[in-house]
Order: structure tokens, then sequence, then C-alpha cells
């Protein structure tokens, strides 16, 4: 290579490849949920629903509203039906009765599990693949993936 010339048209095949990967790996990652919310019988906003309070164990009806982005008519109508299909509980906050604090039923979560496990299975032997600092570099990526989605969302309920 001549001293001053950059790599600048293997750089920009391999960003415009790595776009097209990111949109089909979003793309299929929207088809498996809804195959898997179809599967459990659940809307996907319920499985996202379903899936953050596993993550964070209780939210109140509005961090849940912020999260799958729907309104609180909406939020209200999806934790009556998750309720009673018995997937959650929802109580007044003792603090604040004007907010309900709705809780995944823990009986409840390894039948919400069940279908990712073969999955998670070979997500983990491809990870094994990885060296620490390739696995560091995927987790800065999706940090900072995770950060521009949100300003986004926050952009557009604006």
């Amino acid at each position: 290579m001549i001293a001053g010339m950059s790599d600048e048209p293997a750089r920009d095949s391999a960003i415009t490849d790595l776009m097209r990967a990111g949109r089909e790996t979003a793309r299929l990652s929207m088809v498996f949920r809804y195959a898997i919310a179809e599967r459990l019988g659940l809307t996907v906003s319920d499985l996202e629903c379903l899936d953050h309070l596993a993550d964070v164990g209780s939210a109140t009806a509005g961090q849940v509203a912020e999260r799958t982005n729907l309104t609180t008519g909406a939020v209200t109508s999806m934790l009556r039906r998750l309720q009673q299909a018995g997937y959650v509980t929802a109580e007044r906050d003792p603090a604040d009765r004007r907010r309900v604090i709705v809780t995944l039923r823990p009986e409840r979560v390894a039948e919400l599990e069940r279908p990712y496990e073969r999955f998670a299975e070979h997500a983990e032997r491809l990870i094994e693949g990885y060296t620490a600092e390739e696995i560091s570099l995927l987790i800065r990526h999706n940090d900072r993936m995770q950060a521009m989605y949100l300003t986004e969302l926050d952009r557009l309920r604006s």
C-alpha cells in the first residue's frame, strides 16, 4: 500500500456488510419473537412485558408502558389479560396508591423460558468460539446500539 493511502474501500464494504447483517439479525429476531409469542398464546407486547419483568422482578405499569412503547390504556388492558392468564400479579404500591406494581409469577418463568432453551444452547456454543476480547467488543457494540435505540425512541416519542 502506498504511504498515506488508506484501506477505505475495504472498510466501506465491511461497514455496508455489517449494517446489512445488523438489519437481517434485527428482522430475524423480530420474526423469532413473533413465533415464540404465538407458541405461548401471547402477543409480542405481552412477551416484551414478561421478559422485562423477568429481568427486573417488578415494575410499575408506567415503566411497562415505557418499555413496551404502549399507551397507558393499552398497558392496562395487557396487564389485566396477563393477570387473568396467571402470568403476573398486580398490586397497589403501598407508598403511592395511584401506582400499580406488576410482578411476574415465579412459577410461570420456566414455561416462558422453555421456547428459548434450544436457541440459548446454540448461542452458548457460538460464544464459546470467541475470545474474551471479542466478547468485550460485542458487549460494547450492543451497549452502544441499545443507547442509540433509546435515543431514537425518545426522539420519536416527542
